[in-house]
């Protein structure tokens, strides 16, 4: 394959993002959507097409759609309407999807990505509601596709976006922060390997300095970030060498091979017109009020990008730091709860940024999981902000707590780990030392200061690591120069 950093031509990527919203029921049933049930077991007559049948439209679909609207800068429609997008598939019982199509409820929004050399503005075409399919099979049985059909009807939100992505890595930052968004919002867990949120990708290329766009193919089957950016870096390659070659691109959809690391073709690429769309009969139009608008508005929480302006500029975190604590909201709302009992930022940021980290990356778990509260971790950061711990004895009581569900300075006392801050104690063992090693205090006279941590040294061994080494040092120092 050609390198893509190939000057003669640039890339034009859109992506559409399905997300699998976190309501109760489904979109237009009153069955559970939840992930993971045997097949065939979370279904109504609805679901399955049968003839008489009646959507009822779930409110918080609605709802959860505008949230993501707002949040990604989008204009809300006051009317907007269901459409059928019909076509026949196996797993699809009633043989259209309701959807929509001419009105999409959010619509001309945009997010910015921060990639490292520089910040682009992505435009966001149109957010809009719909049903998902079921599932065909293809693996279990040696002669038959089966067809689960619990997903037939889970709500969904598709995300399109304009034509504006140009690198793999910007569609890689795009993905990551529409995940970010919908995590923060409590709309969609983000979870690409069950599919509760699906990319799709439309790629083309074109010669540098071009206006018109090319022939493009639509990449689907990416179930991780990873591969979304290896799909369409391959397929970029595959364009260019073959125009380079005198082919044509053909409109087509591609599926990517995880395993092998290429496309291969499932069919040709579908028109809006191959669908017949038309208005859904049997849903009213979805009319959204001021007041109803205002109320929605008011849910929001602090989204990802403003926490991490206010995480820097009111908290004094660098970038950096600021940027992981704000990754996810439950990690961010660990910080703050923290920091609310103990105003200490920076002292917080560093604990969590690696002792916390540390086990949570080490047990593969999230934050929600984690043992130690806030209010214990925040216990312990205490001690060592007042000296009563060394940095040691620190670590070595955190990883006490994640066994034992004690205090911090229990679990202190317990472990004979308290710093001694009694000067007249420090002062009998420093005399001592000085008294034991004329040449280091004459040498240090002289002007060899670095042997301050020589005597720092001998203070802790004869203290048996318990001296608090701000005292010591402030004792020792007083003694050998005014001595």
């Amino acid at each position: 394959m050609s390198t893509i950093s190939n000057e003669k031509y640039e890339a034009v990527i859109g992506l559409e993002v399905h997300a699998q919203l976190l309501t109760k029921s489904k979109a237009f049933a009153a069955v559970s959507p939840q992930y993971g049930s045997a097949p065939n077991t979370q279904i109504t007559p609805l679901c399955l097409g049968h003839p008489g049948t009646l959507p009822v439209l779930n409110e918080n679909l609605v709802r959860y759609t505008i949230k993501m609207g707002l949040a990604t800068n989008c204009k809300v429609a006051e009317k907007s309407i269901f459409a059928r997008k019909n076509y026949f598939y196996p797993d699809l019982p009633k043989g259209y999807q309701i959807s929509q199509y001419e009105t999409p409820i959010c619509y001309d929004g945009f997010i910015d990505i921060e990639l490292e050399e520089y910040t682009k503005r992505i435009g966001i075409t149109r957010i809009h509601m719909e049903e998902d399919a079921g599932k065909s099979i293809h693996d279990q049985d040696p002669y038959h596709t089966l067809v689960d059909l619990n997903r037939a009807g889970t709500p969904l939100i598709e995300i399109v976006s304009e034509p504006d992505l140009r690198t793999p890595q910007e569609a890689y930052d795009y993905l990551k922060k529409i995940r970010q968004i919908v995590q923060y919002l409590e709309v969609c867990d983000g979870n690409m390997e069950e599919g509760s949120l699906r990319c799709d990708a439309n790629v083309s290329i074109r010669l540098r300095g071009q206006k018109e766009l090319g022939t493009r193919t639509e990449l689907k089957n990416m179930n991780s970030f990873r591969n979304v950016e290896r799909a369409i870096t391959y397929e970029i390659e595959r364009q260019i060498e073959l125009v380079e070659a005198g082919g044509e691109v053909v409109q087509k959809t591609l599926l990517w091979d995880p395993n092998k690391l290429v496309t291969r073709e499932m069919r040709s690429k579908e028109e809006a017109h191959d669908y017949r769309y038309f208005p859904e009969p049997d849903l009213p139009p979805i009319i959204i009020k001021q007041n109803t608008l205002d109320e929605i508005k008011s849910e929001l929480p602090e989204l990802p990008s403003v926490r991490f302006e206010r995480f820097i500029k009111e908290l004094g975190l660098s970038e950096d730091d600021a940027y992981i604590l704000t990754e996810t909201r439950p990690l961010a709302d660990y910080f703050e709860a923290c920091i609310s009992i103990l105003n200490e930022p920076k002292a917080v940021s560093n604990v969590i940024l690696t002792e916390v980290l540390r086990i949570l990356n080490n047990k593969s778990i999230e934050i929600k999981e984690f043992t130690i509260s806030p209010e214990r971790l925040t216990s312990l950061i205490s001690l060592k902000q007042d000296d009563k711990i060394s940095s040691s004895a620190m670590q070595t009581i955190f990883n006490e707590m994640l066994q034992k569900d004690e205090e911090p300075l229990k679990l202190a006392e317990e472990l004979n780990l308290l710093q001694v801050s009694d000067s007249a104690f420090l002062e009998d063992i420093i005399d001592e030392i000085i008294q034991t090693n004329p040449d280091e205090v004459q040498r240090y006279k002289e002007g060899k200061k670095a042997l301050m941590g020589f005597f720092i040294g001998q203070v802790m061994k004869q203290s048996k690591g318990k001296a608090n080494p701000k005292l010591a040092k402030d004792i020792v120092t007083k003694k050998l120069e005014n001595g």
